[in-house]
């Protein structure tokens, strides 16, 4: 948590844990040289509150740490709880970048940990649920999450430091308050005298579970994801499908971040898999924490966008047209046909000349077109020929058409249609390639 010489943010509202908290850090202050400070969040929730801000000033005179207080505005929403931690952190986060804080100490104990893990299990949540509060995230550190809340108290008797009871703590309406003074006790009496350690302990080992899990996810996103220019992820779906179901989940919660989009919970994670491997595949992507999944042609992409498609531009023969979006470049070259031998390669054509304009035009595919592959008898229309291709939805519209007078003459990289063969009476041939961007122009 602390390697020492740190600015360290302590979360102070004045009750025995966080007065506790902040009297410990105090304590080890000269030996591991850390520079305090104490922030105060009033929640406004009591006519009172203020009053517990100015116990907090009179602590922080007393054991010469800088004290500041900060107002919040608390949402009025379904979990005035869940709202008033929101506001809380957000404060805590905003002071430590104001301070240059590099942690943020919050003063949550072992009984804490097994409230939350019975709440947990009251709500039906998983493993990762079951793991409760972390010791460490992000910035945010809990010194005291192994210590229990009794002896907390007996160390602020002993060294005669006041702490302010708060009246909330005692109200019912809260689910948290229930599993304290009712559930615990109950559990206490009922079949065990102390079960606080038997609960920090399971959360102890499904924490210890679940980052195996998300290493694991991170080793075979690592494994199986291509990086895309436009900052979008695929995958194959196949190995993906093979994955155990949470592993796979968490490997699409990864990639989601790992791309931009918001932090997506680990049951939107599931629920995305669900989509993902559905039989037949949605047709559409599936929308989750700001990013789209897609699947088609047994691949997935997962972007915050979706794949922009090609503008059109024009290549003049000869000629070079990038396509950066692509990391791509069209060449055409005018050659003569004596001696010539007919490229066996998707990425280089020939066509005759003479059947060719001078100017060619590179596009999206566009609905309606149609399209005469090289030995075919007869037109098909362009977006069955690229599913027959097996080419994903989110490509077909970054294809590159390369048409002549209005008819398509090759689909770069993947076919030439059957208009102006090469033939006998070929006298000049215009050859296309496709190329990486980077490669030396070949036109002359």
């Amino acid at each position: 948590m602390l390697a020492g010489g740190e600015r360290v943010l302590v979360a102070v509202s004045g009750g025995a844990d966080s007065v506790a908290l902040l009297h410990l850090l105090t304590r080890l202050r000269g030996e591991w040289r850390l520079d305090l400070h104490v922030l105060h969040v009033d929640h406004g929730l009591r006519p009172d509150s203020a009053r517990d801000g100015d116990v907090v000033r009179s602590l922080g005179a007393r054991l010469g740490v800088p004290v500041e207080v900060t107002t919040v505005v608390v949402p009025r929403r379904a979990s005035l709880e869940d709202a008033a931690r929101g506001a809380r952190y957000a404060a805590l986060e905003a002071a430590a970048d104001r301070l240059g804080a590099v942690r943020i100490a919050v003063g949550h104990t072992a009984d804490d940990q097994a409230e939350t893990v019975l709440m947990r299990l009251l709500e039906g949540a998983g493993l990762r649920g079951l793991g409760g509060i972390p010791a460490v995230r992000g910035r945010i550190i809990r010194p005291l999450l192994d210590v229990r809340r009794h002896e907390l108290v007996d160390e602020l008797t002993r060294v005669h430091l006041p702490w302010i009871e708060d009246p909330s703590n005692q109200d019912l309406k809260f689910l948290r308050n229930r599993v304290r003074h009712e559930l615990l006790p109950l559990l206490a009496s009922g079949y065990r005298a102390d079960i606080v350690p038997a609960l920090a302990r399971a959360a102890r080992l499904a924490r210890e579970a679940t980052e195996a899990l998300d290493a694991l996810a991170a080793n075979q996103l690592a494994r199986l994801a291509t990086p895309e220019r436009d900052g979008a992820l695929t995958l194959p779906l196949a190995p993906v499908r093979d994955l155990p179901r949470p592993v796979a989940a968490e490997l699409l919660r990864q990639a989601a971040a790992r791309v931009g989009g918001r932090a997506m919970l680990r049951a939107w994670g599931h629920h995305a898999l669900r989509r993902v491997l559905a039989s037949p595949p949605p047709r559409r992507g599936v929308r989750v924490a700001g990013v789209t999944i897609d699947v088609s042609v047994a691949r997935i992409r997962i972007g915050v966008q979706p794949a922009p498609a090609l503008p059109t531009r024009e290549l003049g023969i000869p000629g070079r047209l990038e396509l950066p979006e692509l990391g791509m470049a069209i060449e055409a070259r005018r050659l003569s046909a004596a001696n010539y031998h007919i490229p066996r390669d998707r990425a280089r054509v020939a066509f005759d000349a003479a059947a060719l304009r001078d100017q060619l035009t590179v596009r999206a595919r566009r609905r309606g077109d149609g399209f005469t592959p090289f030995g075919a008898p007869n037109e098909r229309r362009l977006k069955t020929f690229l599913i027959d291709a097996k080419l994903p939805r989110w490509e077909r519209s970054r294809l590159p058409v390369v048409e002549s007078a209005g008819t398509i003459v090759w689909l770069a990289g993947l076919r030439r249609s059957a208009v102006a063969p090469v033939h006998g009476g070929t006298r000049e041939v215009v050859e296309l390639a496709l190329v990486p961007l980077a490669s030396p122009s070949t036109v002359r």
